[in-house]
């Protein structure tokens, strides 16, 4: 396996990409959808006061993204994971292509690898764009006065945007977690539909488990909690301890998903 045989699968795998309606429609959905949600919160007098800075969002810009953070890590995180994860094995199977692309081209090595590196890409700039656009959103259309954490201390604009770009960052490797269960779920199935619902069905029971009374060590080795770590993020003092526990355990899933795919894939009959 190379380096250069892994950037010209992932080069491929890029156009490919940029070819699927569906691609191009999520890319758009997470730059417009920020925008459209702080609009609407202009023009109505109710804000979404149940939920974790719900009640800021016409008066800080700073709360919009957290507001959307809170709402994407429900159910659109695991899709932006799933999405290009779930399918990007599993569409050789689908078109019948395994057995030209791996005797005419690439190792089975540089083929996981470059797919990977595809479905990583688009993951995380997928997450980024929604970021960004989250944070764009409220500063235009609401303004840069300052935010009222958990804590109930008045940050900054300078402070307040530091602790929204942290909070959107702790939430990047969960969501790398979730593309490689993704990826191994396409790799064993061979189906783009459960490469892509399987993830996004765990991580809904696994925040609707977040809300029973359960054994407290599922709560704590579950990858949905990670979604929700930032918290202590907006208190004063911050708190971290919660961050660096799922941090190591989203890095324990991506790293066990991903050896367990690229074993299932070495010693796979793929003329079958």
């Amino acid at each position: 396996m190379s380096s250069r045989g892994v950037l010209a699968v992932a080069g491929v795998e890029w156009s490919k990409l940029l070819a699927q309606l569906k691609v191009r429609v999520v890319l758009s959905a997470c730059v417009a959808s920020p925008f459209i949600f702080a609009a609407a919160m202009r023009v109505q007098s109710s804000v979404p006061a149940d939920t974790l800075f719900g009640r800021s969002v016409t008066d800080s810009g700073f709360a919009v993204p957290l507001v959307v953070l809170g709402f994407a890590a429900l159910w659109a995180l695991p899709v932006l994971a799933s999405i290009v994860g779930g399918d990007v094995f599993s569409a050789e199977d689908r078109y019948g292509t395994w057995t030209t692309v791996l005797t005419r081209s690439r190792s089975r090595g540089e083929m996981f690898a470059g797919k990977v590196l595809t479905a990583l890409c688009f993951s995380s700039g997928a997450v980024a764009a929604l970021a960004v656009s989250s944070v764009a959103a409220g500063l235009l259309l609401v303004g840069r006065q300052p935010l009222i954490d958990l804590s109930g201390v008045l940050l900054p604009p300078a402070e307040a945007l530091v602790r929204v770009t942290l909070a959107w960052a702790s939430v990047m490797l969960p969501t790398l977690a979730f593309m490689a269960m993704a990826v191994l779920v396409s790799v064993a199935t061979r189906s783009s539909a459960a490469g892509i619902g399987l993830p996004v069905v765990a991580g809904l029971l696994l925040q609707l488990y977040a809300l029973v009374d359960g054994p407290e060590a599922i709560r704590r080795l579950s990858m949905a909690s990670a979604f929700g770590a930032w918290h202590g993020l907006l208190a004063d003092p911050p708190f971290y301890a919660p961050l660096v526990h799922t941090t190591a355990i989203s890095a324990s899933y991506l790293v066990v998903c991903l050896a367990i795919a690229y074993r299932v894939l070495r010693r796979r009959d793929i003329g079958r």
